[in-house]
């Protein structure tokens, strides 16, 4: 039920605004919505920066703004002006909804529950890392220019053409460094 003024007239946002935090208390208890609504553009902001900071999430901060302020608008008399002020108590009330919220999120999801798949093949993967030790120990044995031509064919992705223009060696030598130095890595995979 909303308060009247003397004149009779339900008293606007506007005229609520200037009122202290206990007078507008005082109306929000007898049910007054824009007590409320001035209340809300008063301290929304402050509730909804303490929730954010605290969950990092705006759709979850909101909901804890939403929640603050029906918690003040169901039971206006939680708030004790002798303890300290409307809106440090609200940020208090935010920052603790907010922290319950991040309490029943860990617990709904326990480590025990979570799955752990390892992609793939842990066998495949082991020897597929000591295939590739045993290929990059034989490739760094190799002569360097074999090396540097294997490397700018393989890793490089350059034609034998584009190779012997880059070195300036014949294309015979470009290919036979290469097919020389297969043979070698091809060597170290021998049982």
């Amino acid at each position: 039920m909303r308060s009247m003024n003397s004149e009779g007239k339900t008293p606007s946002v506007p005229q609520l605004a200037a009122g202290d935090d206990a007078s507008l208390l005082a109306e929000l208890q007898s049910g007054n919505q824009p007590a409320m609504a001035t209340l809300y553009d008063r301290y929304s902001r402050l509730v909804y920066s303490v929730a954010l900071r605290v969950l990092r999430e705006p759709t979850a901060a909101e909901d804890v703004l939403q929640e603050v302020f029906m918690q003040l608008w169901r039971n206006p008399d939680s708030f004790t002006a002798a303890r300290g002020a409307l809106g440090a108590w609200l940020a208090v009330v935010a920052r603790n909804r907010s922290i319950d919220v991040l309490r029943r999120r860990r617990t709904a999801t326990s480590v025990d529950d979570l799955p752990l798949v390892a992609p793939g093949n842990l066998a495949d993967e082991a020897e597929r890392n000591t295939l590739m030790r045993r290929a990059r120990a034989s490739i760094q044995q190799l002569p360097r220019e074999q090396r540097k031509t294997l490397e700018m064919a393989f890793f490089d992705g350059l034609t034998h053409s584009e190779i012997a223009e880059m070195t300036g060696d014949p294309l015979g030598t470009v290919k036979t460094r290469i097919r020389t130095a297969l043979l070698s890595v091809r060597k170290a995979f021998r049982p």
